[in-house]
């Protein structure tokens, strides 16, 4: 419990955050690899909170960016919430919080890199918001929220990503309509830290894949690994 004691005083330090349940924070940042080399503590590893944390995480941006931009069209502020809530935002927050630092993982996956793979480090920093709210609420989410990702909407940290789905729509159906279609061709890796592979096809034709944590963020690497090749 070392390291969850560190992070206990770093999230105090830092964030003026203080939990109630440890046990919720021990969860939030143990992967499954951690657990399976250590099969007499009766541990717990991140994948159910990380499930609550990202619905938080979703419907804690979109009622923010709902009431901050009232003349905002649906389609821009669907845009804008995916660029937000993405992996690659959600990676590079976890870093700029320095929670890659208390991540418990087994030898294996530490040997392997795992404290920096970015879909690891998503992973934990949705966890983490799931454990926040079970710990302490809403209230307690939307204010750590607000310190770390909020404010890099005034630093304009949103303004160049893509919807890479909606591009690549508007691509395709320039000149007509066009059926397109994504699906999963593979899944691998452990339950804990799956991995999707998508393929995107055009009136039946294969135009592009992409990888992901889930089906969602396969779906948008497909869609800008496609766009890259077509244009």
């Amino acid at each position: 419990m070392i390291k969850i004691k560190a992070l206990e005083e770093h999230l105090e330090k830092t964030f003026g955050i203080h939990f109630n349940d440890s046990s919720l924070l021990a969860e939030a940042f143990t992967q499954a690899s951690y657990v399976n080399e250590h099969p007499k503590e009766n541990l717990k590893y991140y994948e159910r909170i990380e499930f609550l944390g990202d619905a938080v995480m979703q419907l804690t941006v979109s009622e923010y960016i709902y009431q901050r931009y009232p003349e905002m069209p649906q389609g821009k502020l669907s845009r804008l919430r995916i660029a937000m809530v993405q992996e690659d935002s959600f990676s590079k927050f976890a870093l700029e919080c320095q929670f890659d630092q208390f991540i418990r993982l087994g030898k294996g996956e530490e040997k392997a890199g795992a404290r920096s793979r970015s879909s690891l480090l998503c992973d934990i920093f949705e966890s983490f918001i799931g454990a926040l709210y079970l710990d302490q609420g809403k209230e307690a989410v939307v204010d750590f929220v607000t310190k770390v990702i909020f404010v890099k909407l005034d630093q304009g940290w949103f303004e160049q990503e893509v919807d890479y789905k909606t591009k690549l729509q508007e691509f395709l159906q320039q000149h007509g309509d066009v059926v397109i279609d994504y699906e999963v061709v593979s899944e691998t890796g452990i339950e804990s830290d799956r991995v999707y592979t998508v393929a995107v096809s055009a009136d039946d034709q294969l135009i592009g894949e992409g990888n992901g944590t889930s089906k969602k963020r396969a779906e948008v690497q497909a869609a800008k690994n496609a766009l890259s090749k077509l244009q």
